[in-house]
């Protein structure tokens, strides 16, 4: 389990509080205004933030100051990070082995991962060569390879158009079956997070809330949620007046 323990984080104007936790395999959507602070919470749990107060957990151990690459976890941004001058099979090979000295074992590790990502036989294309569908999942296969059971995603997916995108959300969730790894997913759409996410996590207004079940939050959404959604939220029924 991941736990954001009294997290707070203040940069310049802006401040995030955090208390919250994920549970093993947990499916989570991040979700809330823009600028409210969606990868800023990502960017404190992958370690690229440290918080001026509170700890972040793991399984109980503290984390808080460990590096990036000492996390249990693997993230994925939205311009997928890949490198031009590599191969899609060298850019998934960089997840295993920074230095791309890959054993025979790896090197076939990877081309697995290409074939379930719908990759077979592209591994010794270049990213400029391959569609940005493709190149999305070719770092999705470099997530998957190195086999983390937390997985961040901040927006991997908001440059593909509709059809594409919810075909990466099931591929995505198919390989998330199969290795029961957690995710945590930024994402500005609702229907992304109705899509993949049973629970979501509410950042607004400074402060990540704990998750919820999506479709609950989705159906009555607080105030700030709504004005960005663009919905009108529910009228709530007229409080009873006290008894004198």
């Amino acid at each position: 389990m991941l736990t954001l323990e009294g997290c707070r984080l203040r940069q310049g104007d802006f401040a995030l509080a955090a208390d919250l936790a994920v549970p093993d395999g947990a499916r989570v959507a991040v979700l809330g205004p823009s600028g409210g602070g969606k990868s800023t919470l990502i960017a404190l749990i992958a370690g690229f933030f440290r918080p001026d107060a509170g700890r972040v957990l793991w399984h109980g151990q503290d984390i808080t100051a460990a590096p990036p690459g000492d996390r249990p976890l693997a993230v994925l941004f939205q311009d997928n990070n890949l490198f031009p001058h590599l191969t899609a099979a060298q850019n998934v090979g960089l997840g295993i082995a920074p230095r791309l000295r890959l054993t025979r074992d790896q090197a076939e590790q990877v081309a697995t991962a290409l074939d379930r990502v719908g990759l077979a036989g592209l591994g010794d294309r270049r990213p400029a060569h391959l569609s940005g569908g493709q190149q999305s999942r070719v770092a999705l296969a470099r997530v998957m390879v190195q086999d983390r059971p937390l997985v961040l995603l901040d927006e991997p997916f908001a440059a593909l158009g509709p059809a594409l995108k919810a075909e990466m959300l099931d591929l995505l969730a198919r390989l998330l079956d199969t290795t029961g790894a957690a995710v945590m997913m930024v994402t500005h759409d609702p229907a992304d997070a109705r899509r993949l996410c049973p629970l979501t996590v509410l950042v607004a207004e400074g402060q990540a809330h704990p998750p919820v079940p999506t479709e609950a939050l989705l159906a009555d959404p607080p105030p700030a949620l709504a004005a960005y959604l663009g919905v009108t939220p529910p009228p709530q029924p007229p409080r009873r007046p006290s008894a004198p």
